[in-house]
């Protein structure tokens, strides 16, 4: 039988930034040896809650007890020390530093006074064994791993310390399927270890497979506390929003398969990575990639809009046999990708909201070799107003907004352009529900407008409710499509795994 005392509690605790109230008279404890859910729109708190707990950021008010006693952290490597131990959204490896080097980064074992790199890579090891990462080299530069990887040595980073108190903050977000589930078994090992695991996800199907008591913030105020299976869905995202959603995803409208294709691609190849794609997307079409993580969906986006370099194969563009050499290439033909990462594919996080929705098209708004101020600024406006997105200012560092709004300005600077073919990768990663709702209904009007869209995502259910068909690739290859009533989660999976579905069939 595990503890119930509460191992952290917030006694009236609020933040405030300049004229912003981040927190207000937050009341919040958890509890030894439990995983807590902390649930809530982009916005509505919950970074905050836990810098606070972390020790990135003191209370402007109130106080944090841990086993019963007040603390005031001056940093993280202080709440470390206490066995708080955060695993954050936006990562904090060093991309030029070894996996080993990462891991260990905050107190490396040493021999004679130096760094001691044998024993710093076996602890790597270890801790990457623990979590079923054998397959990552410790010695590898952390830039040269994919961003799933670079999540897994995150974690594998926070489990060194041995914490007793574990905050993921998304951190299954960018994460296979496969890994997703060593999260989950890591989860139970640490509870049945006494360690409580505060767990942020907008993923519901994980708060509800994971979590035995949930926290509901939003606007900066704790709204709720309660045990899982004492509200419903419904109920809980009503508390989050402040409203209810009759329909998550927007309804498809019935038409028939376009006979000439926005978009064909034809025997696709690029090293051991694609190995053979057809593929067709017609105008007004969403159309999904599906499958397990690794099977070739993000290097095709990346071949598709000029990327990758070296790639074989036919492609056509609204009829027309099109070379997709270059991004610039692409853009100039009415293409638009939407990145994996927008932290560092997107974005310019220190440059303003207006600099980074202009980015793309500048000679669009421009006379000549000076920028026309006021046809930015409708620019800007425009797009601000379209994609709702929530600052106070345009001129606001974008790196100032929430996960949810830097998103919308990523697809809102590329919409600027007007594209004809919009490839989005993963774009509801570590957004609210009620921003994934804003961005289900603009792809589905953007189809509706003639747009041909390709949806790669790692969520069954949105490929399910928001695509016409989807295409399941396994090893570089498309080899099933789903589409109608053959469009289900058992269907999906099947197919991933490259096995026969009797709803398949």
């Amino acid at each position: 039988m595990h503890e119930t005392s509460e191992i952290v509690r917030l006694d009236n605790v609020s933040r405030y930034f300049g004229g912003i109230t981040a927190l207000k008279d937050v009341d919040f404890s958890c509890r030894a040896g439990s995983v807590h859910g902390i649930l809530g729109e982009n916005g509505a708190g919950k970074s905050t809650l836990i810098k606070i707990l972390s020790g990135v950021l003191p209370p402007s008010e109130g106080q944090v007890l841990v086993d019963g006693e007040p603390v005031q952290y001056r940093s993280p490597s202080e709440a470390t020390e206490d066995g708080i131990v955060c695993i954050f959204q936006e990562l904090s490896l060093i991309p030029d530093l070894s996996v080993a080097e990462n891991i260990s980064i905050d107190n490396p074992p040493r021999r004679f006074g130096l760094i001691d790199g044998s024993a710093q890579r076996r602890m790597a090891e270890e801790v990457l064994a623990r979590i079923k990462c054998e397959d990552v080299d410790p010695d590898a530069r952390v830039r040269d791993l994919s961003l799933s990887r670079r999540q897994m040595v995150e974690i594998a980073k926070a489990i060194s310390k041995d914490p007793r108190v574990l905050i993921l903050d998304e951190a299954t977000s960018a994460l296979t399927s496969r890994d997703v589930e060593t999260v989950y078994e890591l989860l139970d090992q640490l509870t049945a270890k006494n360690v409580s695991s505060l767990f942020i996800s907008h993923r519901m199907q994980e708060v509800e497979a994971l979590c035995d008591r949930l926290s509901v913030f939003r606007n900066g105020s704790h709204i709720r506390s309660f045990d899982k299976g004492d509200l419903s869905e419904n109920e809980i995202v009503h508390l989050m929003i402040g409203r209810d959603i009759d329909a998550q995803y927007p309804a498809k409208p019935a038409r028939e398969r376009a006979t000439d294709p926005a978009l064909s691609v034809s025997n696709l190849h690029w090293e051991n990575s694609l190995n053979g794609v057809d593929l067709s997307i017609g105008k007004g079409e969403i159309v999904g990639l599906g499958g397990l993580d690794g099977q070739g969906q993000k290097e095709l986006l990346l071949a598709l809009f000029g990327v990758l370099k070296g790639v074989t194969g036919a492609v056509d563009l609204k009829g027309t046999p099109f070379s997709p050499k270059s991004p610039s290439a692409c853009k100039n033909a009415a293409m638009a990708l939407v990145p994996e990462d927008r932290k560092t594919e997107g974005l310019m996080l220190s440059l303003s909201i207006a600099d980074n929705l202009l980015l793309p098209n500048y000679s669009g708004v421009s006379r000549g070799a000076l920028i026309d101020a006021n046809l930015a600024a409708r620019e800007i406006d425009d797009a601000i107003a379209k994609l709702q997105i929530k600052t106070s200012s345009p001129a606001v560092a974008v790196e100032t907004l929430s996960g949810g709004n830097q998103q919308k300005v990523v697809i809102a600077k590329w919409l600027a352009l007007n594209p004809d073919v919009i490839l989005l990768n993963d774009p509801t990663r570590g957004i609210d529900v009620g921003t994934k709702q804003e961005i289900y209904s603009l792809i589905r009007d953007l189809a509706n407008a003639g747009k041909a869209i390709l949806l790669y995502s790692t969520d069954y259910a949105e490929l399910i409710g928001c695509c016409d068909r989807v295409s399941i690739m396994y090893d570089g290859l498309v080899v099933s499509e789903l589409q109608g009533a053959q469009l289900t989660e058992q269907a999906i999976v099947a197919a991933s795994l490259n096995i026969q579905s009797e709803e398949v069939a």
